[in-house]
């Protein structure tokens, strides 16, 4: 048998998360009905190393060989984290004449409308790297100015001279026609062959120049960093012995490959909270909160109807971003945020985290500032000795000594005010968590009650019952691989990609038939890329169809899902008419329907990935041990369970702590947990409050 046969037989798929703090992977393997996960402490000076020295310990814990690997999926904030703290590369952007402000003006709005002293956003171009040409299109797709070869060697020239790395193409109203503005940026690639050019339009043609703008300087942005970072990655990769092909999570909660994604990077700029959400509405646990807690970070998300939420609208380090992402929020702290004291003496938990290096004082890496994983470890809730199953201890007492020392010179060293510290602390980080969840709710009309509370990330099943209660939650559901769940979500994304063309115009007879037309432009295009992925999922593909329309006058537009055959004028504008009723309570049949942006989105599904496998439980598990902890202001004797021991109908009571070799799931006073057939440890109230803490 070959190494490809191997693979195909096998069909083992590889997920990685790359994070903060640690770098997660999960290996799952369909003819073993096998899921091994493992941590690894992420390198950020180089997360391909921690991604390298990850993957060859999942290898050998799963006990696979490197040819048994169908297909490795990769998720990484490296992106993200260059856009919000400015490292990416130097960038120019050529532009139509006249528009060479169009970053700086952007949408003329105050970054925050109550501080007088805010100010706004660094463009990533500064004007100085911006040049002019004369090319521009009509709002119909005419051309109104061609450049010609003299002034594209002109354009070049000043391009040269400005030393970019790379460079990005918006021409006014570039959208109608991308083709156009794909004409100048190869004639710019000509003159510039090492230059690499971004056309907007062929990044996400859609409407409104601004935002279309800083899509494909986004992407010009971050495009040699990624591309530097996929080289490395694969090249590490290769080096294991792996030959299986290599995807990256894509922010829409798909995949796609290694290829596309070092074309098109601003698509994976949120890849690694979308796999996590993805993973989450497949749980079938009916509507959910996503609550995603690791190191750096807090994020929640949304899902009703068993699929996430998605958004075209988002922001990146305070910049717009309109290509359709899974709705993710951030909410507040992570497992690494610092615990510290502002001038007038208030107790404040983040922004600030002590990351992987050298990351809590627990960790005895010579971090001596707190953090809410010191709080986890002061308060009882997490063990010292059994911290990454053991594979690496804590020190409490330097977690106590650091709490201590916040609450002043004359009480550092003292356990009874450290305590007092991380108590509070927890408090105060939970309360900001909450009160940012509840305002995203009711932003869209939702209460937080009538959900279950979906949490994962190494600190997300510790904190969840403390968010839960805090805000009125009543069910908990905990994945049996909590800790590493992003990393499942990438091994078992589906390829997936979203496409867009703008058309703004009246729909009638021929607004109608351009929507099919360029409906179907988008499906060959759409069945393209799918098989450059992978030649078997064009097989598998499934195609959605929707457009962006409004009554004439409205500021905003609504998304429909549309028929593809039945794309005539009558069954769009009743399609609109219904979903405008369905969520407004009224249909204006008389007003002109306004048509804005035809969109297509195709999916090639992933195999399924192998349920866990879960034993029979007795109903009532015995503890392995018990340990004092620190929960809502007073200590309990906790029962302590293993993750590994618990079967499927055991259940227990509250006060209690579950350990897993990864991360530690915290049951309070009030509250029941038990087991469903798939793994889930379901924490549920018992005793009708709703918030105890806030009743007292």
């Amino acid at each position: 048998m070959t190494s490809t046969d191997t693979a195909s037989a096998t069909g083992a798929r590889i997920g990685i998360d790359v994070g903060g703090t640690f770098t997660d992977l999960v290996a799952s393997v369909p003819d073993r009905g096998l899921v091994v996960h493992h941590k690894e402490p992420s390198t950020p000076a180089d997360p391909s190393l921690a991604v390298a020295d990850g993957l060859a310990a999942l290898l050998a814990r799963a006990d696979l060989r490197p040819d048994e690997i169908a297909g490795l999926v990769h998720g990484t904030t490296i992106g993200l984290n260059a856009v919000i703290q400015r490292r990416g590369a130097r960038i120019a952007l050529v532009v139509t004449e006249g528009y060479r402000d169009i970053l700086e003006i952007g949408r003329s709005r105050m970054p925050s409308s109550f501080d007088l002293y805010a100010g706004k956003e660094e463009p990533l171009v500064p004007r100085n790297l911006i040049v002019e040409i004369s090319a521009r299109l009509g709002p119909r797709g005419e051309p109104v100015a061609e450049p010609d070869a003299a002034e594209l060697d002109r354009v070049a020239a000043r391009l040269r001279a400005t030393g970019a790395d790379a460079t990005a193409v918006v021409i006014l109203h570039g959208y109608t026609d991308p083709a156009f503005e794909e004409g100048v940026a190869a004639g710019l690639r000509e003159r510039l062959p090492a230059l690499p050019v971004t056309a907007s339009a062929t990044v996400w043609p859609e409407v409104r120049e601004y935002e279309r703008a800083l899509v494909a300087c986004m992407n010009a942005y971050i495009q040699p960093l990624m591309r530097d970072y996929f080289a490395r990655l694969e090249s590490r990769v290769r080096g294991l012995g792996v030959s299986a092909p290599i995807f990256i999570s894509a922010s829409n909660g798909g995949s796609m490959s290694l290829h596309s994604a070092a074309e098109r990077p601003v698509e994976t700029v949120l890849s690694g909270p979308a796999a996590g959400v993805a993973a989450a509405a497949r749980l079938g646990a009916g509507a959910i909160v996503t609550f995603d807690m690791g190191g750096t970070s807090s994020d929640i998300a949304v899902s009703v109807d068993g699929s996430p939420e998605l958004a075209t609208h988002t922001t990146v380090g305070g910049l717009p971003l309109i290509v359709p992402v899974v709705a993710v929020h951030a909410i507040g702290a992570g497992g690494g945020s610092v615990i510290w004291v502002d001038g007038p003496g208030v107790l404040k938990v983040g922004p600030g985290s002590a990351g992987a290096d050298p990351g809590p004082a627990a960790y005895g890496r010579g971090g001596d500032r707190p953090t809410v994983t010191d709080c986890y470890l002061a308060t009882g809730l997490i063990d010292p000795r059994t911290f990454l199953g053991g594979r690496m201890p804590l020190d409490a007492d330097a977690s106590l000594k650091a709490l201590s020392g916040i609450a002043g010179a004359d009480a550092a060293g003292d356990e009874v005010a450290a305590y007092r510290v991380a108590a509070s602390a927890l408090r105060v980080a939970t309360a900001g968590m909450a009160t940012e969840l509840q305002k995203i709710m009711a932003q869209r009309g939702l209460d937080p009650r009538r959900f279950a509370l979906v949490p994962f990330g190494g600190a997300g099943p510790t904190h969840a019952a403390m968010l839960a209660e805090e805000v009125g939650i009543a069910h908990i559901v905990v994945p049996p691989t909590a800790a590493t769940f992003c990393a499942l979500g990438a091994a078992g994304a589906d390829l997936r990609r979203d496409f867009a063309r703008s058309l703004r115009r009246p729909l009638d007879a021929a607004s109608a038939t351009r929507l099919a037309g360029v409906l179907a432009e988008l499906s060959a295009q759409a069945r393209e890329w799918l098989a450059e992925q992978d030649g078997e999922a064009r097989l598998r593909g499934r195609l959605s169809f929707a457009a962006d329309l409004r009554y004439s006058g409205q500021a905003y537009e609504l998304r429909v899902a549309l028929d593809p055959d039945r794309l005539d004028v009558e069954a769009v504008s009743e399609a609109f008419h219904a979903e405008h009723e369905r969520l407004y309570g009224f249909r204006d049949p008389s007003a002109t329907i306004e048509l804005g942006t035809a969109r297509l989105g195709v999916v090639g599904p992933a195999a399924e990935l192998p349920p866990a496998a879960v034993p029979p439980g007795t109903g009532a598990p015995r503890p392995t041990a018990s340990r004092r902890v620190l929960l809502a202001g007073a200590w309990h004797d906790a029962h302590v369970h293993l993750r590994d021991s618990l079967g499927v109908g055991d259940a227990f009571d509250g006060p209690a702590i579950v350990e897993q070799d990864d991360t530690t799931v915290v049951v309070p006073p009030g509250w029941s947990a038990d087991v469903d057939e798939a793994g889930n440890l379901h924490l549920r109230r018992t005793d009708g409050a709703r918030n105890p803490r806030r009743k007292a």
